[in-house]
């Protein structure tokens, strides 16, 4: 190759270079979508100066719910449009949505759907679960193993909601065909029957607003769900992941489990480090805004989750972005919601402001060390869910999914910051240290400054394997 031609399209220079294992200072040259060569004096057809920033593998929020069907006259707010714009422009190259399977409909059919949603929409990279709601014959002994070698190994069940809930007759059945697929199970783990039990009881008080909806979600059924959990899978000896853990007693049962051997995975979400069930007593139906389970829960839930975090007990940090309009009557406002918490749309919008928070509350106030930040915001994710090495991480041969972080940036946390379909973000004024400011899908600039600059269809679906 003559001298006068670059060897790169692309040379990322003079960063601070961060993995889940290393911090290291270097040249990043990308060539045809990934990463090339680390190293010194690199050269490109154009360069990109870093100098006083971190350089991270983009973030993967393997957490999302995009344009789900949530019941009769309830809209989901984001289309996978409006959902990876936000996720692009908070340093996000790959989200993980959920393909649900509608009562009585096949998977095949869920997962069909769920492409044509997504099809020429995306500004991020995707890839799909999928949500089990009927596992009949023909999806545990059919669909599933065949969904499994299309690239789909995990599965989401959930212990709670009408028409969603299994059995553990059910789970076990699921997980019998993870364990023969070599698939992992994600739960929702509370007790279905404590929350329609406290749900009638304060009803039946007048109990109605939205601030009872945590309420009528305790600890306990969160904890004992957990341990439920946990023994089924001992029991089927499949991994699991415990997906959106909100308190110490839920932690507690992983870390047990993790002891005792047991491959038992948690997650926890922003709402559990810096929201708190007071959030919800707002006046009106201000509480509603902040309506999703498990409900946030206290200061000392707060710390326990960071401990989580810090310890490994947590493997990844999520968004759980589920959003719905508030002012919207097939949203957060829905009529049948002003008669009870029971009918609010049930989920907040957050996959824009994850790792912003993260940061924030985390690197900066050292909570965690930037490697912490790295493995529970990309690296765990894509290792647990069949995307490592080509996503999460900075090496050479990986997928070019990198995002810039000014570390001294300062910025309020506001909706116009995040940019997804929803009308507002339950994390309004915080204040917050360090924000992405490029973020780059397989080598290409999808967002910078607060602008997207991303062609909408350039994010791609990315089949897996455990």
């Amino acid at each position: 190759m003559p001298d006068s031609v670059p060897a790169f399209d692309t040379v990322i220079r003079n960063g601070r270079v961060a993995t889940a294992a290393d911090v290291f200072s270097c040249d990043i040259g990308i060539r045809d979508g990934r990463i090339a060569a680390l190293g010194e004096g690199l050269a490109g057809r154009q360069g990109i100066d870093a100098a006083g920033k971190w350089v991270l593998p983009g973030g993967i929020d393997s957490h999302v719910h995009i344009s789900q069907p949530s019941g009769e006259g309830i809209m989901m707010a984001d289309d996978f449009a409006s959902a990876t714009r936000s996720a692009a422009l908070g340093g996000n190259t790959t989200v993980l949505p959920f393909c649900m399977q509608e009562s009585g409909a096949s998977l095949r059919s869920a997962v069909g759907a769920y492409h044509a949603k997504a099809e020429g929409e995306c500004y991020v990279d995707v890839s799909f679960h999928l949500i089990i709601t009927d596992p009949s014959e023909s999806v545990l002994g059919q669909e599933l193993p065949a969904l499994v070698a299309d690239g789909y190994p995990s599965f989401k069940v959930f212990m709670t909601y009408e028409g969603l809930a299994l059995a553990d007759r059910q789970i076990l059945e699921v997980m019998e065909v993870a364990r023969q697929t070599r698939a992992l199970v994600m739960v929702h783990a509370e007790n279905y029957d404590i929350i329609r039990f406290l749900t009638d009881r304060l009803e039946r008080g007048g109990r109605t607003a939205p601030r009872f909806h945590a309420a009528s979600r305790p600890v306990i059924a969160e904890r004992e769900a957990t341990s439920r959990a946990i023994s089924l899978a001992e029991l089927s000896d499949v991994p699991l992941m415990v997906v959106h853990v909100s308190n110490r007693e839920a932690m507690e049962e992983i870390r047990r489990a993790q002891a005792k051997g047991l491959k038992i995975l948690g997650e926890t979400c922003p709402q559990y480090l810096v929201l708190t069930a007071s959030d919800l007593d707002g006046l009106n139906m201000e509480g509603a805004k902040y309506v999703c389970s498990p409900p946030p829960r206290d200061t000392a839930s707060q710390e326990a989750c960071w401990e989580g975090l810090q310890q490994g007990v947590f493997a990844t940090f999520s968004s759980d972005h589920c959003p719905f309009r508030y002012d919207d009557p097939q949203g957060k406002l829905t009529p049948k919601g002003r008669t009870s918490f029971r009918w609010v749309p049930n989920g907040i919008p957050g996959v824009g402001a994850r790792l912003p928070i993260l940061f924030s509350e985390g690197v900066v106030k050292g909570r965690i060390d930037i490697n912490r930040f790295v493995a529970v915001t990309a690296t765990n994710h894509a290792k647990i869910y069949g995307l490592y090495p080509k996503k999460g991480t900075i090496a050479v041969g990986a997928d070019a999914d990198i995002a810039i972080w000014d570390p001294a940036l300062t910025r309020t946390l506001t909706h116009a910051a995040i940019q997804d379909g929803s009308d507002y973000t339950p994390y309004e004024g915080m204040e917050i240290t360090g924000w992405p400011v490029l973020t780059m899908v397989r080598g290409r600039v999808v967002a910078q400054d607060g602008v997207l600059t991303g062609a909408k269809g350039f994010g791609q679906f990315v089949p897996r394997a455990l």
